[in-house]
């Protein structure tokens, strides 16, 4: 018999491994087996399927089965190989992402380890009243041994069970627990445990606690307007497994959402909630488990990955969660039962995995996921990614919309600053206008709180000689090396190269070395010397690096333990803070300026997001409608505009004439072709060599060869090559003809040391 494995390479295909006739019985569909790789590697590998075709290489034997039970579900297994071929990578690169790496053994080794507690138990021997009463006599010469014996019978209740003769009435006692009741120390412990009255024993214990919150008493009750938006999705549901629910920002979807599992979970199936960023799951996590106590676990990458592995290994089990919540990589674990996906904040630009492969988008493949085990989708947001807002157009999708407010609270009113007349006449404090300084003095005086956006981490992006111009850069990278105050540190955020800041210019040994630019660490010590008085957090990678860090930041700043909160676009996805009646973005035209088509309808969404923090309660304590100033160069430019008119048709009518007229999505398929090579002459040739190949089989769909805005990271030179696909075309056919000329031309000497990888939609 012979095992086809997946091994977690990035390596085609699957690769077939001998059975042995001891571990026949053992192996089967799922289960994770110890494979050699190569002269010398081992590997935990996963079983596809059984057979009995002998291959035509030589087969190496499976070592060992590391587990019996499946580790990978059938529809599972179908999801990754979906996704494989469809982003154009292998099932390895698949395997590698979905699995936690406790579960992906490296030569043998066994990274992951149940956590185990001590416990302490009373012999079978001593469960007896006379000879337990007897040893109680003999230990008055051994106080503290009797002492830590007597709080073992009082603490667990051993005297009724005795009296009862029912063993199983002993309560269970860790060693912790009694040395700390006892006041003793391990060595009185000890003593007890070599007279075999007492023994330790170790128990298996979840590394992520449970809690004992009572479910089905605080289902929220839904306003008219929730009520009548979840009846309408379940009427689309009738039609159509997906359905958008386009919400204004405050408006409740999470009510909606809540309503909507807890119709699923009565029905016997499972959840996934994805959610866009890690940072979103404490706040979503704590309503959520006030309804649905364990039924509800979490998964992404904040985690340990002992965590993870168990989350994992609960989902394989036959008791897994009714609901999971996690981010991106959440779509790729194992589901038995699944009937409801809701992505919320669909439009995110974090469910697309940049790097490493598979580079996946998550909320399309949770469409093919539900599709697949026949399950409803909601994809919710308040401004719905074009693609998403396009199929619903065109009836491939359910469409809802929630146009108020929950409490009928009012939008935020916003206002324009036009930064580039303010800064000419110098009327500018750093980076704020004379309005949101105002704003902001008034917010504080009515005890409310601020939010500002600046979409930049660190200090300053990059520090520059005011003599020659010199700026420092990445020696591995394109790109200029960011300021970092606090750590007093020039820092390239692609690679992580860190180097002093320097004394003086290398160039021209001047010693006017000056910060251009604004990142959220400029912003926050500013805010320090304009609002002495104000208490601060920042959010943004540098301070949210640990689970307990940005937990921290969200659940003090809806405590009140700060009155101002600066930060990158972590803020605008989805958190709900109560007080928050003013937001500031800092400067809206880096988002307007940047070089993708996507640029405005992406800008449109941030600024729309971002505005809709404040204002969010009707409490009585926010005494008036959220103010956002919007700080721009330009106020008068047309996205700008459709964000204070709240008018996301006009956006999206606008920009899809623009994709009509020059193909873009959603009215074609993109695939970039992506070529590395540490010899930037080599990869020259290569890019354009490719570009020509792919013109005598694709023709004008090509375009390029380019270089990326960051044509070098990691000291490799990149290059691309984009292919515009009518949607009609096949996918399939593409792909075939794709890997055809990879092969060919990774196939020449000269091209042996590039890499070569694809990025689908």
């Amino acid at each position: 018999m012979y095992a086809d494995c997946i091994v977690p390479l990035p390596l085609e295909g699957v690769f077939t491994y001998n059975i042995p006739t001891h571990l026949t019985h053992l192996v089967q569909v799922g289960c994770r087996v110890n494979v050699p790789f190569g002269q010398k590697k081992q590997y935990a590998a996963l079983v596809t399927r059984l057979h009995d075709e002998k291959p035509v290489y030589d087969t190496k034997d499976i070592l060992t089965v590391l587990e019996e039970s499946v580790m990978l579900l059938p529809h599972q297994l179908k999801l990754w190989q979906w996704v494989a071929e469809y982003y154009m990578c292998t099932l390895g690169e698949v395997y590698k992402a979905a699995i936690p790496s406790g579960l992906k053994e490296k030569d043998g080794v066994v990274m992951y380890r149940p956590r185990t507690v001590d416990f302490v138990r009373l012999t079978k021997d001593f469960f007896d009243p006379i000879r337990l009463n007897a040893l109680l006599a003999s230990l008055k010469v051994a106080r503290k041994q009797q002492h830590l014996l007597m709080r073992y019978i009082e603490l667990t209740g051993v005297n009724a069970a005795l009296t009862l003769q029912n063993a199983t009435l002993v309560k269970e006692i860790t060693k912790e627990e009694i040395l700390k009741a006892s006041g003793c120390t391990g060595s009185i412990l000890k003593a007890l445990c070599d007279r075999g009255v007492l023994e330790e024993y170790e128990v298996v214990v979840d590394r992520i606690p449970t809690s004992s919150i009572p479910s089905d008493l605080l289902l929220p009750s839904l306003s008219e307007a929730q009520q009548n938006a979840k009846q309408a999705i379940e009427t689309e549901w009738e039609k159509k497994d997906v359905c958008l629910l386009h919400g204004v920002t405050a408006s409740g979807k999470t009510e909606i959402y809540i309503h909507l599992i807890n119709d699923a979970l009565k029905s016997g199936k499972q959840v996934l909630f994805l959610l866009p960023e890690i940072v979103l799951t404490s706040q979503l996590t704590d309503r959520l488990k006030k309804v649905f106590g364990d039924r509800l676990g979490v998964y992404h990458s904040r985690y340990t990955d002992a965590e993870r592995v168990e989350v994992y290994r609960k989902q394989v089990s036959d008791n897994p969660y009714d609901i999971l919540i996690g981010v991106r990589s959440s779509v790729l674990l194992p589901f038995k039962n699944l009937g409801l996906v809701i992505v919320d904040e669909e439009h995110e630009t974090s469910f697309k995995q940049a790097e490493p492969a598979p580079r996946y988008h998550a909320r399309n493949v949770a469409l093919m996921m539900a599709h697949m085990a026949k399950a409803k989708v909601v994809l919710g947001t308040a401004t719905p990614s074009l693609e998403t807002y396009n199929n619903a157009l065109q009836g491939k999708y359910g469409y809802v919309s929630l146009t108020t407010r929950y409490g009928n609270v009012c939008l935020p009113e916003i206002e324009v600053v036009d930064i580039a007349e303010l800064k000419r006449k110098k009327l500018m404090t750093g980076m704020f206008s004379p309005l949101l300084l105002k704003e902001m003095r008034e917010a504080l005086e009515r005890k409310e709180q601020v939010i500002l956006f600046q979409n930049r981490r660190g200090f300053a992006p990059m520090l520059e000689c005011q003599v020659c111009g010199w700026v420092p850069q990445c020696p591995h990278c394109d790109v200029s090396l960011t300021h970092h105050k606090r750590s007093n540190r020039l820092v390239c955020h692609y690679c992580s190269y860190v180097q002093e800041i320097p004394q003086r210019c290398p160039q021209c040994e001047a010693e006017k070395l000056s910060c251009k630019g604004y990142g959220t660490e400029r912003i926050e010590d500013e805010l320090t010397m304009l609002f002495p008085e104000a208490k601060l957090m920042r959010m943004d990678l540098d301070t949210t690096r640990s689970r307990a860090s940005y937990e921290g930041i969200v659940k003090g700043f809806q405590r009140g333990d700060a009155d101002i909160l600066i930060g990158t676009q972590m803020v605008v996805k989805g958190l709900d803070f109560r007080r928050v009646s003013v937001v500031g973005i800092l400067n809206a035209s880096t988002m307007l300026n940047q070089p993708d088509f996507r640029s405005y309808e992406r800008a449109f969404q941030m600024m729309t997001q971002v505005a809709g923090r404040a204002g969010r309660s009707a409490n009585a304590s926010i005494s008036r409608r959220g103010r956002v100033v919007l700080q721009v160069h330009d106020a008068k430019q047309s996205t700008v505009q459709q964000v204070v008119r709240g008018d996301y048709k006009a956006m999206f009518a606008e920009q899809i004439e623009e994709r009509k007229l020059f193909n873009y999505p959603p009215l074609c398929r993109l695939v970039e072709v992506y070529m590395k090579h540490k010899d930037e002459a080599v990869l020259e040739h290569m890019a354009e060599e490719l570009a020509r190949t792919l013109r005598m089989v694709f023709g004008q769909r090509v375009l390029g060869p380019d270089m990326p805005a960051i044509a070098r990271v990691q000291t490799m030179y990149i290059r691309k090559v984009c292919l515009k696909i009518e949607l009609e075309a096949s996918l399939t056919e593409v792909r075939r003809r794709l890997r055809e000329i990879q092969t060919f031309l990774l196939g020449k000497a000269e091209y042996k040391a590039a890499q070569m990888y694809y990025d689908v939609d």
